[in-house]
């Protein structure tokens, strides 16, 4: 099995893509990193914040994972802002930092989206495997969840679980 990382980007820390992402976390084990506990700037061609939390956090999931899960709702058909940020400053491994950037090469990379409903368009993934592809790393793959209105995950999206969690522990 892989070192894994989920790396979660919610405006809510304990809502409904974390409780999805426990669930995946409880087949596949791993650790959680949640945006909101950092401060990441936005990406300037002038790299002004390059002082903020963001080197750090890429420089010890890169040495510590071999497997990185990015968990967001989807927030107005894409990712959440937050992990749009995260994302964006992905770039400062272009241009400052470009050694920490070739360490992504070979990485996995997934992704686990949320909404109200079971359905997503596939363009949602688009970044995520555009971004995979670009940087040398392998996508395994994308899940979508929701929540019943009681808040319990609905087989379903148990079975979509599952299936990424088999697809992330035999990488």
């Amino acid at each position: 099995m892989s070192n894994i990382v989920f790396i979660q980007g919610s405006a809510r820390p304990l809502g409904n893509t974390h409780r999805l992402l426990e669930y995946l976390r409880s087949k596949t084990g791993g650790d959680i990193i949640d945006l909101l506990d950092y401060r990441i700037g936005e990406f300037d061609y002038d790299f002004n914040n390059r002082d903020d939390d963001f080197l750090e956090l890429i420089r010890h999931i890169i040495a510590q994972y071999d497997l990185i899960v990015f968990a967001s709702p989807v927030y107005w058909y894409t990712m959440s802002g937050i992990m749009k940020t995260f994302f964006d400053r992905i770039s400062d491994l272009l241009y400052i930092e470009k050694d920490t950037g070739r360490a992504l090469r070979g990485k996995g990379m997934a992704v686990l989206s949320c909404s109200n409903g079971a359905d997503i368009h596939s363009d949602f993934y688009t970044p995520f495997i555009r971004s995979a592809e670009y940087l040398g790393m392998e996508y395994v793959g994308g899940v979508h969840g929701w929540l019943d209105e009681d808040g319990t995950i609905p087989i379903l999206a148990k079975n979509r679980l599952d299936d990424l969690s088999d697809v992330l522990i035999n990488r």
